[in-house]
């Protein structure tokens, strides 16, 4: 009886080690695969009342991230265009997004004023022609996909009038007219 069970508690053990040799190797495997992410995109769909839509891309360049979105629907002119705090859509009007995306506790402004002179959301304003289509790229260097700064799972709003890149606390661009949230894109 006693060599039996000896027999079953070394089963049982090797069982057991050679499960943890496989899930290091799996938890190796997909740390390599997953690494961060390179791309990140936001869908931005209409708020009610209203018909704005686009697509805004993220992309990981050297010292920062680079976007790029293509929004259709606006009315001609300036539109105040922002990451916000949360990746909340829900309500109506947009405004369950929160408030822009500030973790320094920093003043609103442009998105080409010093960090200590402006939100990491503060993307400053998107340009609609006169069919309502508005094409943007920029480059900006407190954008992240991981860290304190990182966009991934916050909102995009477009506003429906101009930011004025002072106006605190969000530049009085008016209602929300589009909201999306950013997710990690294929590469």
């Amino acid at each position: 009886m006693d060599k039996t069970y000896n027999m079953i508690k070394v089963s049982v053990l090797v069982l057991v080690v050679v499960g943890l040799i496989i899930g290091v190797q799996h938890a190796t495997q997909a740390g390599k695969s997953s690494g961060t992410p390179e791309k990140a995109v936001a869908v931005l769909y209409p708020t009610a009342k209203n018909q704005v839509h686009g697509v805004v891309m993220f992309t990981k360049v050297k010292d920062g991230v680079k976007v790029v979105a293509d929004i259709e629907g606006l009315s001609p002119g300036e539109h105040g265009f922002h990451i916000h705090e949360l990746g909340d859509c829900t309500a109506p009007d947009g405004k369950s997004a929160g408030g822009h995306f500030n973790p320094e506790g920093t003043p609103h402004g442009a998105p080409t004023a010093p960090a200590r002179h402006r939100h990491v959301g503060d993307l400053g304003n998107i340009t609609a022609q006169k069919n309502g289509k508005a094409h943007l790229e920029q480059f900006d260097s407190l954008l992240a996909f991981v860290g304190a700064h990182s966009i991934v799972g916050r909102g995009v709003i477009v506003h429906a009038g101009k930011d004025d890149l002072t106006s605190q606390p969000s530049g009085a661009a008016g209602s929300r007219v589009a909201c999306g949230v950013v997710g990690i894109a294929k590469k």
